[in-house]
């Protein structure tokens, strides 16, 4: 599997790729596929709780790039970064705490701008 599908329920459709390497998160979340959540936002991220968990990799971190998926393992959740968060130090979006990378967005992640708190979305292979 290389893809992953976010569709937002009256919002947009997100396709993230999934990185090469099988880690423990990407694992847990094919896995669990499809599953249903709700958005919630935080800064420009949008995130949602995933029902799996998965320990923090040694190559997790804070500082992510615009378009980067991430598992969050304090919080159980996908987080989508498409700019600064309110503990970005300039423009690149900075996590709450380390999460490990799962992937990227496939095309702008400026799409993510649509997304509301509390919109439902499923989680599905593309």
């Amino acid at each position: 599997m290389a893809a992953v599908r976010i569709r937002f329920r009256d919002g947009p459709q997100v396709t993230f790729e999934i990185r090469g390497d099988k880690t423990p998160s990407v694992s847990a979340l094919v896995e669990k596929l499809p599953f249903k959540s709700k958005a919630q936002t935080w800064g420009e991220e949008v995130y949602f709780s995933v029902p799996f968990h998965a320990p923090r990799e040694k190559d997790s971190r804070m500082e992510m790039e615009i378009g980067e998926v991430a598992f969050w393992p304090d919080g159980d959740a996908i987080a989508l970064f498409f700019g600064p968060t309110p503990i970005s130090d300039g423009t690149a979006p900075m996590a709450y705490s380390p999460c490990n990378i799962l992937g990227r967005v496939v095309g702008d992640a400026a799409v993510l701008r649509q997304v509301k708190p509390g919109m439902p979305l499923e989680v599905t292979k593309a």
